[in-house]
């Protein structure tokens, strides 16, 4: 088994929730908080990868030796990268663009090996949604489940009735691309007592 430390630069209690449901129990929670925002002109998958990498970067110093596992999920309608609302005017535009739409949903993930290396994967998930009344919408703004989720809204909670379908990771689309992970972590070195 390795000795090795697992930190998850993410604030994301989802994230943790996912990799707890395989077994996989982080060391350390260390949040990156870096900006966001996206470049001028920056296609979603790039701006996922670039913020996955980012987050490992920023919390690097403080880990020397260990794991480190940083993730980012992008919801994009075509090139448009939809933000991660912190008010509702910004869930709402959120909800009307995706409203009768197929969108995408872009996950990065950024492994960083006790020797230094980095792995990167990337994930993409389409979705269809239904049509949104304005009851809908407004019931779904109401909740305040929108706040900060990116494209304003959560697969796993209230938002789930508005999904038509999913092709490709389900977990991808709720934070973190479950099997991707596991991969990442197992060919990379990584062991945990269930599966050592």
């Amino acid at each position: 088994m390795n000795a090795s430390l697992l930190v998850l630069a993410s604030a994301s209690p989802r994230r943790v929730e996912l990799l707890r449901q395989v077994g996989v129990v982080p060391d350390r929670i260390d949040p990156a908080r870096i900006d966001e925002s996206p470049h001028k002109g920056e296609l979603p998958q790039d701006c996922a990868s670039r913020l996955a990498e980012a987050k490992v970067e920023r919390v690097k110093p403080r880990h020397e030796g260990a794991y480190i596992l940083a993730a980012d999920t992008v919801v994009a309608c075509g090139r448009r990268i939809l933000p991660n609302p912190a008010e509702e005017k910004e869930a709402r535009f959120c909800l009307e663009l995706l409203s009768g739409r197929r969108h995408r949903v872009y996950g990065a993930l950024a492994l960083l090996t006790p020797e230094g290396r980095l792995a990167l994967r990337k994930v993409t998930s389409l979705l269809a949604f239904k049509s949104l009344s304005e009851n809908e919408i407004a019931w779904y703004l109401a909740s305040g489940e929108w706040r900060g989720k990116a494209g304003g809204y959560a697969i796993q909670g209230r938002a789930a009735a508005f999904v038509q379908w999913v092709s490709g990771s389900y977990t991808n689309v709720v934070g973190l691309p479950l099997y991707e992970a596991v991969q990442l972590l197992l060919g990379n070195g990584y062991r945990w007592r269930e599966i050592s």
